[in-house]
C-alpha cells in the first residue's frame, strides 16, 4: 500500500489527562493494554512497557508543574510491530538533560532519581527532548523480543 497515511501496521493513541499521581495507573493499563493487543510482547515486556510509562508520567507529576497543574500527553504508537511512546508536557523543562539522565541525579532529596535510568533499560530506545521554560518531550522505542531474535519465548509460545 504505497503512500498510505495510515495502513494495516499502524495504529496509534493519544491520551491526554491532569499530570496528577492518580492518574498514573490509568496511563500505565491504557498504553499495556494498546502494545499487548497489537504486538507481540511477552508478558515481561508488556510489565516494563507499564514501568517506563509510570516512570515517565511521575517525572511530569513530580517535575513539571511544581506551582501549577497541567497537563500529561501520552501518544502510542504501533508501526510495523514497534511500539513508540511519547510522554509530553508544556511545564518547567529540564535544564540539563545530561545531568538529568545520570543514574541518581534528582532535584528532590524524597526520590531516588532512577527514572531515566529505567526507561532506558527497559527499551530500545530513548530520547529526551527539554529546555526551560517549554516543556518536556521523552519518546521510547520498544519491539518484542520475538521481532529482535533475542530468544524470549513469547506468551504463545
Amino acid at each position: 500500500m504505497q503512500g498510505c497515511t495510515v495502513c494495516e501496521s499502524d495504529n496509534w493513541m493519544t491520551l491526554t489527562m491532569p499530570a496528577v499521581a492518580d492518574n498514573l495507573g490509568l496511563a500505565r493499563v491504557t498504553v499495556a493494554a494498546f502494545a499487548a493487543a497489537g504486538a507481540d510482547f511477552t508478558l515481561e515486556e508488556v510489565e516494563e512497557i507499564k514501568v517506563v510509562v509510570s516512570e515517565g508520567v511521575s517525572n511530569v507529576v513530580l517535575h513539571a508543574y511544581p506551582e501549577v497543574q497541567g497537563q500529561v500527553t501520552i501518544s502510542a504508537r504501533l508501526l510495523d510491530g514497534v511500539l513508540t511512546v511519547t510522554v509530553a508536557d508544556e511545564g518547567r523543562g529540564i535544564e540539563d538533560v545530561q545531568s538529568a539522565r545520570q543514574a541518581s541525579y534528582t532535584t528532590r532529596k524524597d526520590r531516588m532519581g532512577l527514572g531515566f535510568s529505567f526507561m532506558e533499560s527497559f527499551t530500545d530506545g530513548l530520547v529526551v527532548d527539554s529546555a526551560p521554560g517549554e516543556g518536556t518531550e521523552v519518546t521510547m522505542t520498544k519491539a518484542p523480543s520475538a521481532a529482535t531474535g533475542n530468544g524470549k519465548e513469547s506468551p504463545g509460545d
